[in-house]
């Protein structure tokens, strides 16, 4: 049975992998600090299980991560830790720098200085993988999508320290060795994700009967993908990528922000109407637009595609609706999150 040590294995997409992981007989040794986006709530179906080893710990205590990393002896670290939701990086910046770069840069060293002690095929096949996110190259215009090779071009807080990260993880490659990989994604959406971004949170407000808030004119556009295709790329990665390399991962599924908003509308007016009668639609309110908000993103997945034989499996019809159908099937979940620290609204709309 493969170990492996898996950071920020609470949160949205960390915890999603990990509960596959141990579905497919990994044994995951699972570090997370419990901030605000980490939920155990998430991961309660493996308690009890001792394939599953939950640890409460941050990445930046050098020696706690030294003890797992000796005590346990992974086969591989993934890396999913990190600061995430633009909007609480434009009001709370500091937080973001923290983790993901500084958080990040002690995780690498130590995980640098255990693979130096490994030996012979252990050393050989030990990975480092490292989840980032497309918002590292900026906006695009109406045409183009990012590649691998696309130039930096971080435009907040959360996609600057995110930049960060991936460079100190090439930089602990080139200069150290280290085997690293490292994956770029588009925007995931699926179960167990956190009502402050935009999927989870129309759907909590549109069965709440509250305003719908859309940013600016609701044309920013997201490639959508699917949580489950993406753990099932990162485990492609992990097992097939070449040491060194980067792999953007995207679903294919280019769509204006109040095309989703209204797709997720027409599925609750089908599955739970209201009791007025009227369209959830009627709902939608547009808001001011969020500072340094990018106009498009879009991934070129072909060099996963191409190399590594992966491709995802959800259109983004089959994923909103089966999230959907997720969510109202799972309310006690929601309202277990939602314990007072979200106030369902969008965070850092100020000027």
């Amino acid at each position: 049975m493969p170990t492996w040590l898996v950071t920020g294995g609470a949160g949205f997409i960390g915890g999603n992998f990990v509960l596959r992981a141990v579905a497919q007989g990994v044994r995951v040794i699972n570090l997370d600090a419990l901030t605000y986006a980490g939920n155990l709530d998430t991961l309660s179906s493996l308690d009890g299980n001792p394939a599953h080893v939950f640890v409460h710990g941050d990445i930046g205590d050098r020696a706690l991560v030294s003890r797992l990393l000796a005590e346990h002896r992974p086969d591989a670290v993934l890396n999913f830790a990190a600061e995430s939701h633009v909007d609480r990086s434009i009001d709370g910046p500091g937080a973001f720098i923290q983790t993901n770069v500084v958080g990040t840069l002690a995780l690498l060293e130590s995980v640098r200085d255990h693979w130096r002690t490994l030996e012979g095929e252990r050393r050989d096949a030990f990975r480092f993988l490292h989840v980032s996110t497309d918002e590292v190259y900026g906006s695009l215009g109406e045409t183009g999508k990012f590649t691998e090779d696309t130039p930096y071009a971080p435009n907040s807080p959360y996609s600057a320290s995110k930049a960060a990260s991936d460079h100190l993880v090439r930089a602990f490659h080139h200069t150290y060795g280290l085997p690293v990989l490292t994956t770029n994604c588009s925007n995931n959406y699926g179960p167990y994700h956190f009502p402050e971004k935009l999927i989870p949170l129309i759907i909590a407000r549109a069965l709440a009967g509250e305003p719908l808030p859309v940013y600016g004119d609701g044309k920013n556009v997201r490639d959508w993908l699917f949580v489950g295709d993406h753990c099932a790329a990162i485990r492609t990665v992990l097992e097939k990528g070449r040491v060194g390399e980067t792999y953007n991962v995207g679903g294919d599924a280019e769509r204006r922000n109040i095309d989703v908003v209204e797709t997720i509308c027409k599925l609750l007016d089908e599955r739970r109407p209201r009791q007025d009668g009227k369209p959830r639609a009627s709902q939608i309110a547009f808001v001011a637009d969020r500072p340094g908000h990018d106009r498009r993103y879009a991934i070129d997945a072909s060099k996963l595609k191409n190399e590594l034989g992966w491709e995802p499996q959800h259109s983004f019809e089959q994923g909103i609706a089966e999230t959907v159908d997720w969510y109202l099937a799972n309310q006690a979940w929601v309202k277990r999150v939602l314990d007072g620290s979200y106030r369902l609204e969008r965070i850092g709309t100020a000027a």
